[in-house]
């Protein structure tokens, strides 16, 4: 069923405790267990990107102090994974700095995603665009998901990036769902779009076919060099209102508190929850901007009550 911008709007412009109620509703009824997904994001290759993403420290045209790195080694990916599973995550995620991979690139990131896959964990990458031989052959290696987010609805995408069409991204997606890899999708909120915008990308996004197993919510994290360096954001009850909508609209996707959790209070937090969010990332640094703290965390969902998630992944681990 197609669901129009007037829907998702309509749904923005309820009270807050109709919509939360509406939200915990589709919670409860496809998510009973009411566990949080714990995902711990690494960054395996960093900065240098030649793409001009106006909220993006990794962009080689931008001064955020943050330098262009080379491809980590194996074992130095296999040591934070390692770390990662010990302190609870259950999915890690790789992202690398690329515009798109090369063929190289993806033989290497291939041979990554086997050795993570080995230890019983979910994977996930990021890579930027990808080629369906590309993402064929990190399907064959046991990639589980693959991230590429919308970021924006298509009408605002322009006033934030102009190096990549909205269209490559929706491309991309298709790429990745032709392999039979889930996909991770969602977008960044407080860039400076409208309500109106907003409600356009989560339309955007309940209407792919199928829609994201996985919808990470991100609120802008301003950084200090990048274009995007000043911009407010939005109010937390907005922030709210968005995660709530996601759920109603996508109800059986893992709905993700990504980046600018750390400027989020716990009881924001805790509303996210109440609203549907059942996934975080999970660890101290999100490629290269902070989150909150694992004792923090494991505290916080210990007060609210809320268990993590058991791994269950799409393949068998790779031996």
């Amino acid at each position: 069923m197609t669901i129009s911008t007037t829907e998702v709007i309509n749904l923005y412009d309820l009270p807050i405790n109709e919509l939360m109620r509406l939200a915990a509703n589709e919670h409860y009824k496809n998510f009973p267990e009411g566990d949080v997904e714990l995902a711990t994001l690494l960054s395996i290759k960093t900065g240098g990107c030649p793409e001009d993403c106006g909220y993006c420290p990794q962009a080689a045209r931008y001064n955020t102090g943050v330098k262009a790195e080379k491809l980590m080694g194996v074992e130095d990916v296999l040591a934070a994974a390692t770390q990662a599973k010990k302190a609870g995550s259950n999915r890690f995620c790789m992202g690398a700095a690329w515009r798109e991979p090369k063929d190289r690139d993806i033989e290497k990131v291939a041979k990554i995603i086997s050795e993570v896959k080995a230890l019983g964990l979910e994977t996930c990458a990021t890579l930027g665009m990808l080629e369906k031989k590309h993402a064929k052959t990190l399907s064959e290696a046991g990639l589980d998901f693959y991230n590429h987010n919308l970021d924006s609805s298509e009408d605002f995408y322009g006033q934030v990036i102009t190096t990549r069409q909205y269209q490559d991204r929706l491309n991309t997606i298709e790429n990745v769902r032709e392999t039979g890899i889930s996909v991770c999708c969602g977008g960044i909120i407080g860039m400076g779009e409208s309500r109106h915008q907003r409600a356009k990308l989560l339309a955007t996004l309940a209407n792919l076919a199928p829609y994201p197993e996985s919808v990470p919510i991100n609120h802008l994290v301003p950084v200090e060099g990048t274009p995007l360096e000043n911009q407010k954001g939005v109010e937390p009850m907005e922030f709210v209102r968005t995660i709530a909508i996601a759920r109603i609209t996508m109800p059986k996707a893992r709905v993700r508190l990504s980046a600018g959790r750390k400027q989020l209070s716990k009881e924001v937090q805790a509303m996210c929850f109440m609203a549907g969010a059942n996934s975080i990332f999970y660890g101290d640094k999100l490629l290269t901007t902070g989150n909150p703290d694992y004792k923090d965390d494991l505290a916080l969902l210990n007060e609210l009550g809320l268990k993590t998630k058991v791994v269950t992944s799409r393949h068998s681990p790779v031996q």
